[in-house]
């Protein structure tokens, strides 16, 4: 059974990934005002952009290091508040060469925090002996769909308030909550070899799980940043319809992880990961030949439902191949989700201009098939559970 200690480093762990959806996703659905705002144009917004994903990649490998030498907490008790203040001072900057440096700020701690509290969700599942990282991913989906509505409710308000004010909470939960996380003494695993306590497990094993959760991410970028565009442009939806597709993919999303764990439990990660490809794969498959709005609107569904198990999976399999505890795999693993997003926006987005639009959810469609080979990687040898969990 879980001690009382085990079950406060879980709700800290929780409170980190609610946190974490609200602080980005209250940034993302403001890039419309941002641009408008500042005067951007299409071409300058998406440079401002590629800033966020660019330094979180820095920041993920620099938690790497940070974590492995003094632990994820303390690394989230810094770069979190960061993150929060970070939003708060986008929504205040007065011009574009003072938003820069801020965006390049929330980049490096968004890929710090990113890393660090997945370390904290593999620590915590170690401790508990099942898995419970769907359960964190989860709540980062639905405090993210709480930012948006926020967002929608108070359009009417000042651009800086509708932004600081979520940080405001944000900001309290990560000082308050903070404390409770896994210290470096338990996110290590007693009797680890001393070459993996030093960081010195190989590239290799974790290969599958990079790729994966670059593929992932490839797709997740293409549905994010081009689904309206499909739907407008491709099937001459209307402004009531475009929004449905993007919400299908949420939503199926944040179905499956309400109930990924308990699947992951009585399947096992390799299952999970390999049906959740062949889904995607039947999901961009569905999107490229949709004929009707309808069908693009399932096929979308589809993509969320087979993209949204395999992050929470590459983690976890992530934390077992790192038999000291130090982080490092996590966030080399993590890195990847940064590689995808830019290589997907740019893939996507070149083979839209060459061919079309509904021939470039090919690609996605292709490497979302390749997680199906992957998926054997995601069942790496199990390290003996912490005894603190029984």
């Amino acid at each position: 059974m879980p001690s009382s200690r085990d079950r406060q480093a879980r709700i800290a762990t929780y409170v980190v990934y609610a946190v974490q959806g609200l602080s980005f996703a209250s940034l993302l659905v403001q890039v419309a005002n941002l641009q408008a705002k500042h005067g951007l144009d299409e071409g300058a917004l998406t440079l401002l952009l590629l800033i966020v994903p660019v330094f979180a990649g820095v920041g993920s490998v620099a938690a790497g290091t940070f974590a492995a030498r003094f632990g994820s907490r303390l690394l989230l008790r810094v770069a979190q508040p960061v993150v929060a203040l970070a939003v708060v001072l986008v929504g205040l900057a007065p011009s574009v060469p003072l938003l820069v440096p801020v965006l390049l700020v929330f980049g490096v701690a968004l890929g710090a925090v990113d890393a660090g509290m997945n370390m904290q969700g593999v620590a915590v599942e170690r401790r508990y002996g099942v898995q419970v990282l769907n359960g964190f991913h989860c709540l980062w989906s639905v405090f993210s769909m709480l930012a948006a509505g926020w967002a929608s409710v108070a359009a009417t308000l000042p651009l800086p308030m509708i932004m600081s004010v979520p940080m405001v909470f944000a900001l309290a939960g990560s000082l308050v909550f903070g404390r409770g996380l896994c210290s470096p003494e338990e996110e290590k695993v007693e009797d680890a070899p001393a070459d993996a306590a030093a960081g010195g497990f190989p590239w290799r094993p974790i290969i599958p799980l990079c790729l994966a959760m670059g593929f992932l991410y490839i797709g997740d970028s293409a549905v994010s940043s081009f689904n309206t565009l499909f739907m407008k442009n491709v099937l001459s939806a209307g402004p009531q319809v475009v929004p449905l597709a993007y919400a299908a993919y949420q939503a199926t999303t944040l179905a499956v992880r309400l109930g990924g764990d308990l699947a992951v439990r009585r399947y096992g990660p390799a299952a999970i990961v390999r049906i959740g490809g062949l889904i995607a794969t039947l999901g961009f498959l569905g999107v490229v030949a949709a004929p009707t709005q309808p069908l693009a609107i399932v096929a979308f569904g589809l993509t969320g439902v087979g993209l949204s198990v395999v992050a929470p999976q590459s983690f976890s399999a992530a934390g077992k191949l790192d038999p000291a505890g130090t982080g490092v795999a996590i966030a080399r693993v993590n890195l990847f989700n940064y590689i995808g997003f830019v290589v997907g926006t740019a893939l996507v987005g070149g083979i839209a201009d060459a061919a079309g639009l509904r021939w470039a959810f090919a690609a996605p469609l292709v490497l979302a098939a390749v997680i199906i080979a992957l998926a054997p990687g995601f069942e790496p040898r199990r390290q003996t559970p912490n005894p603190s969990a029984a």
